[in-house]
């Protein structure tokens, strides 16, 4: 057996390592791949070092580690070759594939770049301070404990709890203390979280259609039978037929209606809730971007329309400053704050203290507060921006939804357009315009148009970009 062939042959891969990894390499390879036969004897060290060159502890360190994995033998007549079971040339049974469960996720769209043109859901990165989160940052770390490195409490830093339950007293009416206040890892965690600790396999979910993917990725993952419920200007329409299966839990955005942007009526709200305590029926409300409400001060939460509301009220930093934060939090009805917490122990072990710590204190010293009144003045004047550019373009091709609130846009065009075709035209030259029908999980409420995210396109670039998918869509 020529060696220094067959290292030349198996280490090619690895010329930047030093020759005692080569040799290991190559060795391993060839008897995984059995070009070294089981029983072969090798040469002795000092022989196979002559042979290429290299220092005998080189050939030694490969012997000894291949033997430890169980891959050569050393005895008193040398080193041979392990006897290694055989193994068939081909499975004799086809690889299983994905889970039911896994292949119920949803995933109708490519991933793509999140910078790019008409990203919904992305905010004004550029804006962010980020020097003063840097300093924030640095200021943790200036005075961490070793205690702050480890796994932190399951339910989150409580200064982050207690800063956040003070911001959504005051800002969404939320009505809540610290304790019921859980950090998550953002909206979709929240989400299997609720799926997971608040319904059964086979319960009934309803979820807005059109509506948002996530929900309906976090419910059918955990095997739930999921139905969309049709919204109009009102927001979300139950039928009185619609209750005689009254489902589990009821996914709402009913602040900004994603991805329509409707607000769901006083009434409704009402009814909702009431129909939910007599059903015994959970509301998750998805409070996703209600700070940059336009058209007045933001609405009210639905939760603290009523004592002991039947409503797990979700919110996610992600909207509001920046998505690698991946921070949200879930508020939960006091009832429930013992087995989420427990469940979140033993599930989802917590880190990043500091960056709860230095958000903590972001929010305590109303620089929060200070970036969102930043952020509806900027995201106004875009929002405007793409308003007259999509009414200039499209004219009377299209209808505009959403735009009192929120980073994007709903764009609907007339049945004579196909969007799908033109959604993927645009993202092939790099412009991110959803089609509006990936949204719809039931063909009576599909819908034909786009979502468009604004946030971080300034306003002077709106213009052209819009005049582009006017010409991806034939205008």
């Amino acid at each position: 057996m020529d060696f220094a062939l067959l290292l030349r042959q198996y280490a090619a891969s690895s010329a930047r390592s030093s020759r005692q990894q080569q040799l290991y390499t190559a060795l391993r390879s060839a008897i995984l791949q059995r070009t070294l036969a089981p029983l072969q004897r090798l040469p002795a060290s000092r022989q196979l070092a002559r042979e290429l060159s290299i220092a005998r502890n080189a050939v030694v360190f490969a012997y000894e580690q291949l033997a430890s994995e169980g891959l050569l033998e050393s005895g008193p007549r040398g080193t041979r070759v392990a006897a290694l079971p055989a193994v068939p040339s081909a499975p004799h049974t086809p690889q299983r594939g994905l889970s039911q469960r896994g292949q119920a996720y949803q995933a109708p769209f490519a991933d793509v770049d999140t910078l790019a043109p008409f990203t919904p859901g992305v905010p004004a990165l550029a804006e962010f301070d980020h020097a003063r989160w840097q300093r924030l940052l640095a200021k943790q770390w200036r005075s961490a404990r070793p205690s702050q490195l480890a796994y932190g409490q399951a339910a989150g830093e409580p200064a982050l709890r207690e800063a956040i339950a003070g911001h959504l007293r005051a800002a969404r009416g939320v009505v809540c203390d610290a304790s019921q206040v859980l950090i998550t890892d953002g909206t979709q965690a929240s989400l299997d979280l609720c799926a997971k600790l608040f319904a059964d396999v086979g319960d009934v979910a309803w979820v807005e259609d059109p509506g948002y993917g996530g929900a309906v990725n976090a419910f059918t993952s955990a095997q739930l039978a999921v139905r969309g419920i049709a919204v109009d200007a009102d927001g979300i329409k139950p039928s009185a037929a619609d209750w005689q299966t009254p489902p589990r839990l009821i996914y709402v955005t009913p602040s900004h209606q994603y991805p329509l942007g409707h607000v769901l009526s006083l009434p409704r709200r009402l009814a909702l809730l009431a129909q939910a305590q007599q059903h015994g029926t959970l509301i998750i409300e998805d409070d996703y971007d209600s700070e940059f409400r336009r058209a007045g001060p933001p609405l009210p939460a639905m939760q603290g329309l009523l004592p002991d509301a039947p409503v797990l009220y979700l919110g996610t930093f992600s909207k509001s400053l920046f998505p690698a934060l991946r921070t949200g939090y879930l508020v939960v009805p006091r009832a429930y704050v013992q087995a989420v917490t427990a469940m979140l122990a033993q599930c989802y072990p917590r880190g990043r203290q500091l960056e709860q710590l230095a958000l903590a204190e972001f929010i305590q010293s109303g620089e929060y507060a200070a970036h969102l009144r930043r952020m509806r003045k900027l995201y106004s004047q875009r929002r405007d921006a793409l308003s007259a550019a999509l009414e200039r373009h499209f004219g009377p091709h299209a209808t505009l939804y959403g735009g009192a609130a929120g980073m994007h846009l709903a764009l609907e065009l007339s049945p004579e357009f196909d969007a799908s075709a033109s959604s993927q035209q645009a993202i092939a030259h790099g412009l991110i315009a959803r089609p509006l029908a990936a949204y719809c999980w039931q063909a009576e409420h599909r819908r034909n148009g786009f979502i468009l995210g604004y946030a971080q396109i300034p306003a002077e670039e709106v213009d052209a970009l819009v005049r582009r998918l006017a010409d991806y869509c034939g205008l």
